[in-house]
């Protein structure tokens, strides 16, 4: 009896594990910006459209199945049977009109939903700069001159505008409750807009491994009222840290799970520093393919001397 119970205690095993699913949040899913609001109903739109061609495929290979099972007698038997217009009408016309819909919904979206566009509001953005490091995040308040590490605070139902760079190796800035990734790359700016539609504390992560605290590099979006964000600010101005530069060359090197960390001021232009310093090597590296390639011997040869030497 015991050898009989057993292949029916693993066959149900798969739904006792479906319970631990139960405290799962499937934020992507659960968006608290408009933003992220957009880009759901995006997927959703694309999932639904999918399933126009999957779910009847699934029910007709089930249903003939049944229908032309060798046991059925009453089913029409046409050994000759080659074409119906019927079907090459809908086999051909129902994908067509799904890669109609898609073409123009995507068309639509993707200007719609550039995280480089403004979003639509009456109300002032609040400009964050971004600054991307190894494993933490920078966050730079150029109107309020305060900063930030490993945590944000913005207004409720107002535009937040991050300006978002890297001081380390490319990384990816994402909050997924209010909306899509961007990457943060060194010697280069990338924007992005969002907005909360209510207040709460959402959870802010990087999205491209970038070494050994990669795990640990998360920070704390918050969305309050406006008076939460002007009482906090005062609270960070009144903080005894100030990021100088010295503080600065400090805090970029390597570090593993940092505590957050408030700083009353900042070295004005940081942020554009931070790129700037980058572009001398950036201007270096396209020199010297200008001036010429390397020999297999590592020395610099010219292109006019490698285009004589292959003639």
């Amino acid at each position: 009896m015991s050898k009989k119970r057993y292949p029916r205690l693993f066959g149900i095993l798969p739904f006792f594990g479906m319970l631990f699913l139960s405290g799962c949040d499937w934020t992507l899913l659960n968006p608290k910006g408009q933003v992220g609001i957009d880009e759901r109903n995006l997927i959703l739109l694309a999932f639904g459209l999918m399933l126009t061609v999957v779910i009847p495929v699934i029910v007709m290979t089930f249903w003939f199945a049944w229908r032309y099972r060798a046991s059925n007698r009453s089913a029409t038997y046409a050994p000759e049977w080659a074409h119906s217009t019927k079907i090459e009408a809908v086999v051909w016309g129902v994908p067509l009109i799904i890669i109609l819909v898609l073409g123009y919904v995507t068309y639509v979206s993707t200007h719609h939903l550039d995280p480089y566009r403004p979003l639509d509001s009456d109300v002032k953005p609040v400009r964050i700069q971004v600054v991307a490091l190894d494993w933490k995040w920078l966050f730079i308040y150029p109107e309020q001159g305060i900063a930030t590490v490993n945590k944000i605070v913005f207004p409720a139902h107002t535009p937040v505008s991050f300006e978002i760079t890297s001081d380390a190796v490319m990384n990816s800035f994402f909050i997924p409750a209010l909306g899509g990734q961007i990457y943060a790359m060194a010697g280069m700016q990338t924007k992005l807009h969002l907005i909360a539609n209510e207040n709460g504390d959402f959870q802010g992560i990087s999205a491209n491994y970038s070494g050994a605290g990669f795990t640990g590099m998360t920070f704390q979006a918050q969305a309050t009222t406006q008076e939460g964000f002007d009482a906090w600010v005062n609270d960070v101005r009144n903080s005894p840290k100030k990021l100088d530069s010295a503080e600065y060359a400090a805090l970029a090197k390597p570090s593993e799970k940092n505590p957050v960390a408030l700083y009353s001021s900042a070295t004005p232009n940081l942020f554009q520093s931070i790129i700037d310093k980058y572009e001398g090597m950036n201007a270096g590296h396209h020199g010297m393919h200008e001036k010429g390639v390397l020999g297999k011997e590592g020395k610099e040869v010219s292109e006019n001397s490698a285009a004589g030497a292959e003639e």
